[in-house]
Parts: C-alpha cells; structure tokens; sequence
C-alpha cells in the first residue's frame, strides 16, 4: 500500500519502520523535520508538508498526542486526501473525536496497546473499528504492526472507548502496586520479592513489566509520559458521561494523576503514579 505516516514520536516512528519492512510505500511527515528525516535512511520518503505525505496515497496513519493534535492534523490535510483514501487514527482519542471523523469521511478509528518496545518488535495490540470494507482494505496496516488485531465493532468509536477502557484497567494495576508497595516497605518486606509471586499468580507481561519498572522506580525516560496518561483517563470519565457508566475507581485514579501533575512528574512515566501512594505512606 501507497501510506501516509503522521506523527513520529517514539511510537510513530517504530511503527513506520515496521510497514516499510513489511514492503509498503511510506511518506512521513512530523513537524519536527529531523524526526522525517531520520526515517528516509530505512527507505520512507522524508515530506516537506502534510499534502506532500498524503499525495496519491492509499491511506493517511496518525499518531499523535490528543484530540487537539488529531484534529489539527485532519485539518491541514482534508483537502490533499485522494478520493477513495482513508485516514486511520492510532492515536489514543476521545469517543466524541472518533464520531465526528467519522461523519467528515472514509476513517477508521485502530488505536493500539504496547509500550516503545512493542511498537519495535511489531507486537503492538491493535484495536479496529470501523466499516467492514475499510478494515478489510487496512489489514494488512495492523498486520504489519501489531502481533493481535480485535475488531471492535462497525462504528468507529468503538474502538476508542475500548482502548481507553484497556487503559483504565492499566492505570488501575499501577494504583494496586502503588499501594501494596507502600505497605510492603513499611513492612519490610522486598517489593521485588512480592512481584515473583504475583508474577507466579497472574502470569501477565504486563504486570510483570510495570511491577518491576515500578519496584525499580525507573521512571525516565517514559514510555508513556504521566501526562498523557492523566488525558486518557479524563477521556475514559468522559466516555462514562456519556454512556451513563459510573467509574469512582477512575475519578480516584485522575485525582491521584492530577497530583502527581502539581508535584512536577509530568514527563516521567505514567507509572510514577505509585509516587503519590509512597508519599501518602510517608516514604
């Protein structure tokens, strides 16, 4: 396929290394030029302008921060899209958002699970919505760079309220071992050992992975800045509004994000979160 990648941050750009591997044609733009640039050398065409990405392509990807940066972005190349090319949206966007890209044209909402690494590795999850004809005509896009495709429904948005869902249930686990690790230390007891055996217990990469970055405190350089991760659960209350779904855990979770926000954690990983538990257990 003839592709469009916008947004080449950590993630973007793992994942537009991912689809030239896979053979496809790829124009990359990023408003910070030397992040284009940097790809032309695994064999993407570096674009000066977002109509020069999106020129004679099949689809346009994005991947940026927020809905703000996702309409911004829509915006300037509305009117350079080909007839027939469809905009497919990986970035981590509100269920509103989803629905008016939807009414503007040909899109599909394919946001994904999975850290820097993931994204490396191609085993990002990705989770698609959108018409059946679209996701047909992108699969060979999530195949490329995810290891799991999950189809969410036919309206876009359903994807997105999955992935903000997926990350409420992150921020969740990270709140547990905030927590449990806090009354560990005051117990004197490893949190490193308390994680053998929850990892005996759950057997999930995921908690392995945030439960050793947590005991180890390895915060910078994020994989996921906090801040970002205080927008998504804002998006997942948000959504809850809308479909009349109460989530207290949640409004608990964005409090304790918007704290660690005023204590200047901001750009640390989102997982630093278990810093305002420790705090609050004098640690």
């Amino acid at each position: 396929m003839k592709l469009a990648f916008i947004g080449l941050g950590r993630m973007g750009s793992a994942m537009a290394r991912n689809l030239l591997r896979a053979g496809h044609e790829v124009a990359v733009y990023n408003r910070t030029r030397g992040k284009a640039e940097a790809l032309a050398a695994d064999g993407a065409h570096a674009a000066g302008s977002l109509a020069e990405a999106c020129r004679d392509c099949h689809a346009v990807l994005t991947m940026v921060a927020d809905d703000r940066a996702v309409e911004e972005v829509a915006a300037g190349f509305s009117g350079a899209l080909p007839e027939g090319a469809v905009h497919v949206s990986h970035s981590t966007i509100s269920t509103a958002l989803a629905r008016r890209l939807a009414a503007a044209g040909a899109y599909v909402s394919a946001p994904v699970f999975g850290r820097p690494e993931a994204a490396e590795a191609g085993k990002l999850v990705v989770v698609a919505a959108g018409p059946a004809e679209l996701l047909d005509r992108c699969r060979p896009v999530f195949d490329a760079i995810g290891g799991d495709t999950f189809i969410a429904g036919t309206e876009p948005w359903q994807a997105n309220a999955v992935k903000l869902c997926g990350n409420f249930m992150i921020a969740s686990m990270l709140e547990s071992f905030a927590e449990a690790y806090a009354l560990l230390r005051k117990a004197g007891v490893d949190p490193h050992l308390f994680l053998q055996a929850i990892n005996a217990l759950f057997a999930s990469p995921v908690y392995a992975n945030y439960g050793r970055i947590v005991a180890d405190e390895r915060f910078e350089p994020a994989g996921f800045a906090l801040k970002l991760g205080l927008k998504d659960i804002r998006l997942a209350l948000d959504a809850a509004q809308e479909c009349a779904a109460p989530m207290p855990i949640a409004s608990l979770i964005r409090d304790h994000l918007l704290a660690a926000v005023a204590q200047g954690q901001s750009e640390l990983d989102w997982s630093s979160l278990t810093r305002i538990a420790a705090r609050n257990a004098g640690l």
